[in-house]
């Protein structure tokens, strides 16, 4: 399993984006990473607005894909995915509940406006007020 000094020099990549190390916490008794990202909500707008993101990921499915020098996640905790090419899409198209990595995600507005994703599997309980508040999402 990977230490916080391992995830503090790698960036982690889901959904075509990079997303850095912010925290490790706890979510009934689970360890779980807390990684964010900030971008540009669209270029397109006269007045685009900041869109923070963060994503939530039990730290026993954290892996270093040494050969791309980033962090990736495998349900197995083991086994580097396959990484795939596929286009970018803006956080307000893409749809709340999707697939990645053969993982089903879960996306909620969070504290502050901050987008929140999770595993779908864990969403109820991570997804919750009380779970931003023991992660440090505000």
């Amino acid at each position: 399993m990977l230490t916080a000094s391992d995830l503090e020099v790698n960036v982690l990549e889901f959904r075509q984006r990079s997303f850095q190390f912010e925290r490790l916490g706890a979510v009934g008794g689970e360890e779980v990473a807390v990684f964010y990202r900030t971008e540009t909500e669209s270029e397109s707008q006269f007045r685009p607005r900041l869109v923070h993101l963060r994503l939530l990921v039990p730290l026993a499915w954290v892996v270093l894909d040494a050969e791309n020098d980033t962090l990736a996640i495998a349900r197995d905790g083991r086994t580097v995915p396959v990484r795939l090419a596929e286009p970018v899409v803006e956080v307000g198209a893409e749809p709340p509940e999707f697939q990645e990595q053969g993982i089903g995600w879960t996306r909620r507005n969070g504290p502050s406006g901050a987008l929140v994703y999770a595993p779908a599997e864990r969403a109820s309980e991570w997804l919750s007020d009380a779970a931003f508040v023991s992660l440090g999402i505000t």
